[in-house]
């Protein structure tokens, strides 16, 4: 077995790396640019070695450094992660050169199935279906223009080394494949060092389902089940679960089989994912094969306990995989969640800065018990588990250079139901300051009607959100079980508040009974009856309920039971109550007497300045375009400027009609959020 292993790779999948290493007995060599200078994966690993300045195409993604990095370490083996060089041939082909194992597939099995147009090719000469689309090279614009009429809108545009969402946009027409081709083609030189672009049909109400494939050098290869991929956005995974609540045992077989047949075909070695769209009459068509381990891959770990960085790393050194197609058995659900630094609020755009508060659900073992590939049995029933993981810490910084993921939070229970559940409530534990961040909107998908009834597909997202996410609505039965957690928090708060002021003689000064709650723009008038053991809190209408919690004022985190049934709450302060947020909502909470209650009313509104005929950056990045000048008449929806954050290209562009009056920026110039780039009469 290697001694020590370099992890080309950066954030949360190096870490993962590092753990199954150290399990492993491994040493590890990790690489960073300037901006990670002080990540987690630096200060986990054994040694680190300096590769460059932040952006990618200068440090984490030019063979030469990386290599460099090998020979000063010693390190016998290299795991690439996703992303990066994890798919680059030339990358496996100067470690073969250098005498250095890759903990992944041979330099022949990335080429013909990591570049996509030769996949798809290699995929329809063995007779799997595939999606229509042009398997050659694209010139220019005007070629993809062409090229997707023939075809027929909507089309899919695609970068060859893509993945990870990156390089990739759907047209519906002549002008988006135009504005799509050249943005794709940007995105993947800028991520990937190769800009080849190729186009194919967009299938509408697809399923993404993508089955697990573990190869060894012996001949021997294995099916680990399939992970439901479908809600997506921006053709980026958000959510995936392990198995698909769509599949029958037939169709997950047949797909299974033909995986590992594709795989098989090519000499492929290592883990890798072949991906799938499946139509609602379950005919499944080949789309493409990952050539490395996927983001998603704690799901299949959690329903098949088989470590797969740790089978990654095994294959590598040569040796035969411990188990065989009948010793894989799929036990229990898992669910996954992708934490990003981005603001759901402003249409999903990145976020940067300080990570002032960072607080994952504590981590829960349990699941599938398998032991040297063989199982030992189940885990108990009931149990569930939770599993987070992250590049991150508190007080670590999100750059701008890289993808914006910061954590994958993941829950396994036995049945969906449960793991679903489990996943509500770690989602409502995660405590995340400082930045922008998805967690409002992954709570609401995770309660969303069609989510919970496993009836969603890739365009799930874009038809339940088509105006963008603007925050949840919580309804009236949720709303009063955090009225009445925050009519029993305050009565703590005022307890506290009376002892700190020193208004108290030898017995406790006596706190007011009577409080009128307000939130989501609904009052509660309740009555408190506390007692040891917690309070039972009274409605207008007669109602009651009852909150225990060892909650205390200055916590960020409530945890209660209403009713006994659990309530996880977030808790920030606000004047005369609480800033409350609960699966997905945000929520000013006030909590204060009758009387002041009535007056609040009569408050009027404070009203946001108006900054309609301006154009705001959305997020912290860099000005790539300006499409307009001043005095030029715009149309809706025309393209204003195009702005590049971590990685990805944002056109922006007009909400109606209007005049340019003033443009305050250029291309080349990096803006802050809320920075106005142009202004209209």
């Amino acid at each position: 077995m290697f001694n020590k292993i370099l992890i080309a790779n950066r954030g949360e999948i190096a870490c993962r790396v590092i753990k199954s290493a150290r399990k492993m007995g491994i040493s590890t060599v990790a690489v960073y640019s300037d901006a990670d200078r002080q990540a987690l994966h630096v200060q986990m690993a054994d040694e680190a070695i300096h590769i460059g300045p932040p952006p990618a195409n200068q440090s984490y993604i030019v063979i030469d450094k990386v290599m460099d990095a090998i020979r000063q370490s010693g390190a016998q083996a290299v795991h690439p992660g996703y992303g990066f060089l994890s798919e680059n041939s030339k990358f496996a082909e100067a470690l073969d050169a250098a005498g250095v194992a890759f903990v992944g597939p041979p330099k022949g099995a990335i080429e013909a199935m990591g570049d996509k147009i030769t996949s798809k090719k290699i995929a329809q000469e063995a007779g799997v279906s595939t999606v229509p689309g042009y398997m050659g090279l694209i010139a220019d614009a005007d070629e993809a223009v062409k090229i997707s009429g023939e075809i027929g809108y909507p089309v899919m545009i695609k970068a060859s080394a893509g993945g990870g969402g990156k390089g990739m946009r759907i047209a519906w027409n002549d002008e988006e494949a135009r504005e799509g081709f050249q943005s794709s083609k940007n995105e993947a030189a800028s991520s990937f060092g190769d800009d080849r672009i190729f186009i194919e049909k967009f299938v509408t109400q697809p399923r993404h389902i993508e089955i697990q494939v573990l190869c060894d050098s012996h001949g021997n290869g294995v099916y680990l089940g399939e992970r439901e991929c479908s809600i997506q956005r921006r053709n980026q995974k958000v959510v995936e679960e392990a198995p698909s609540p769509f599949l029958d045992e037939a169709t997950r077989k047949a797909m299974g089989e033909q995986a590992v047949a594709l795989a098989q075909a090519v000499g492929y070695t290592s883990a890798g994912t072949v991906e799938f769209i499946v139509d609602g009459d379950k005919n499944f068509y080949f789309l493409e094969m990952n050539t490395r381990l996927q983001v998603e891959h704690p799901v299949t770990e959690l329903i098949t306990g088989v470590d797969l960085v740790e089978q990654m790393i095994r294959v590598a050194n040569g040796e035969k995989l411990p188990f065989t197609q009948d010793d894989i058995k799929l036990n229990g659900w898992a669910i996954e969640n992708r934490l990003y630094a981005e603001d759901p609020y402003r249409g999903f755009l990145p976020s940067i800065g300080r990570l002032t508060r960072y607080r994952p659900p504590a981590e829960i073992a349990a699941g599938p018990l398998l032991e040297n590939g063989k199982w030992q049995g189940d885990a108990p029933k009931g149990e569930t588990a939770v599993r987070n993981d992250t590049g991150v810490y508190e007080g670590g910084e999100i750059s701008m250079y890289y993808d914006p993921m910061i954590a994958k939070l993941c829950t396994w229970a036995p049945t969906r139901a449960e793991a679903v559940e489990r996943m509500r409530v770690a989602l409502d534990s995660f405590e995340v300051e400082g930045i922008g961040h998805n967690l409002p909107f992954l709570s609401a998908v995770m309660d969303h009607p069609i989510f919970v009834a496993g009836d969603m597909t890739t365009a799930f997202i874009e038809e339940q959100y088509p105006d963008g996410f603007e925050g949840v609505e919580l309804p009236e039965a949720g709303l009063r079980r955090i009225a009445a957690a925050c009519a029993a928090m305050h009565r703590v708060a005022e307890i506290r508040r009376t002892r700190v002021s020193g208004r108290m003689d030898n017995h406790e000064r006596k706190v007011g009974t009577d409080w009128a709650v307000t939130l989501q723009g609904q009052r509660f008038d309740t009555v408190i009856a506390a007692d040891h053991g917690g309070s039972t809190v009274s409605f207008g209408d007669g109602s009651r309920m009852r909150v225990t919690s060892d909650w205390t004022p200055g916590d960020h985190l409530a945890t209660l039971e209403v009713d006994g049934k659990p309530l996880v709450l977030k808790v920030g302060k606000v004047s005369g109550g609480f800033r409350i947020r609960s699966r997905g909502a945000d929520l000013k909470v006030h909590v204060r007497t009758p009387r002041q209650a009535d007056l609040a009313d009569l408050m009027p509104e404070k009203v946001a300045p108006d900054t309609s005929k301006m154009l705001l950056c959305p997020m912290p990045g860099l000005i790539v375009k300006i499409n307009v000048a001043a005095g030029d008449e715009v149309q809706e929806g025309q393209a204003l400027c195009t702005v590049e954050a971590m990685k990805m290209e944002n056109i922006l562009r007009a909400e109606r009609k209007g005049v340019v009056s003033r443009v305050n920026a250029a291309a080349g110039d990096s803006l802050a959020v809320d920075e106005i780039i142009m202004e209209f009469e």
